[in-house]
This record gives structure tokens, C-alpha cells and sequence, in this order.
């Protein structure tokens, strides 16, 4: 047999994990190797999450100046948010620094970042960050390199696509997150 299936997931309503086996045909050997392309692009934009909320709480000297940084007093949204020139500057202009807009940016960040590093709790990380990202895409109306889109709207479409295809199952906690009780009664929570 060139293609070997997991006959669990089939038990439990999935699609066949398939693996390669020797001799197996290209496809068989593509769709493994998406798997772990998929996974590592997971842990990659995981990171990119957890290291903004990181370089922002201690100001590692990256995008945040130790100077700025939130345990000295600094804000993590200000800069940005005082920097809206778009249609809806106004609003960004009067959230910039408060401590409302500070507390949900940094928990977004570490809760995204760290859910999508252990691949547990993609759905409500995907739509937390493509919502997240979508707010920033507003915060720079008009995008200076393109009339139409820019990083936010790729970011967005990324972390969908990355939970519709059960990224956090491979090299993550995926499978296992989906198997807890909890989760199993409330799916969204997957």
C-alpha cells in the first residue's frame, strides 16, 4: 500500500492522516510535506505575536525602545495609534494610550501568539488575530505601497486559512486540544 491512513481520524469524522510510505505516490508525499510547511508557517506567525507582545512589555530595543517599554510606563499602542492618518484617525487618535486599548492590544498578542506556537485554540486565535489585523489595516488607510491592500489584509487570510486546515495538529498540540472534553463540547474553542 503506497498510502498509509490513521483509521482514528477517520473514526472521529476527520480526514485521513495520510504518511508516506516507501514507494508512495508524489501527491501522497506533497500533502505530508504541506502539512509541515503549514505547521512551521503556524509557529513563525506564533512568534511574530509573542515577540511583538515581548519587545512591547520590556522594551527589547526592536520595535520598542527600552525606554518605551510597557513595564516602565510606556504604551504599547500609542505610537501606532497616534500615527492614524486614514479615514478613521479620529477614532484611532482618541484610543491611542488608553489603558483599555493597552490591556486587550497585549492580551491579543500573547493569547495569539501563544495558541498558535502550541497549535491549541486556532479558531478563536485565527478570528482574534485577523480581527486584530483588520484593525490595524484601518489604522493605516490609504496603504502607502498599494491603493488596495497591504501586510494586514495577507496576515488576515493567513490566519484563517492556517486554523480551516488544522495547522495546530501537526507539531502542535492540535489533536490533543481537540480531544479535552471542553473542547469537544464546544467546538469553537478548537
Amino acid at each position: 500500500m503506497a498510502v498509509i491512513h490513521d483509521n482514528r481520524n477517520i473514526a472521529a469524522g476527520r480526514p485521513p492522516a495520510a504518511r508516506t510510505a516507501p514507494g508512495a505516490p508524489a501527491s501522497a508525499r506533497t500533502t505530508v510535506a504541506a502539512h509541515y510547511v503549514l505547521a512551521v508557517l503556524r509557529i513563525v506567525v506564533g512568534w511574530t505575536f509573542l515577540w511583538a507582545f515581548l519587545d512591547k512589555v520590556f522594551g527589547l530595543g526592536y520595535a520598542t525602545p527600552a525606554a518605551r517599554a510597557w513595564v516602565d510606563g510606556g504604551s504599547p499602542t500609542k505610537g501606532f495609534l497616534s500615527s492614524s492618518t486614514g479615514p478613521f484617525s479620529g477614532f484611532w487618535h482618541d484610543l491611542a494610550g488608553t489603558g483599555v486599548a493597552n490591556w486587550l492590544f497585549m492580551l491579543g498578542l500573547l493569547g495569539i501568539g501563544t495558541a498558535f506556537l502550541l497549535g491549541i485554540g486556532m479558531r478563536i486565535a485565527a478570528v482574534a488575530a485577523a480581527t486584530m489585523y483588520l484593525l490595524m489595516y484601518t489604522v493605516v488607510l490609504p496603504p502607502e505601497n498599494n491603493p488596495v491592500t497591504d501586510d494586514h489584509i495577507l496576515g488576515a487570510l493567513i490566519v484563517i486559512a492556517l486554523a480551516l486546515l488544522a495547522a495546530g495538529d501537526t507539531l502542535g498540540l492540535g489533536r490533543w486540544w481537540k480531544s479535552q472534553p471542553l473542547v469537544k463540547r464546544y467546538p469553537w474553542l478548537s
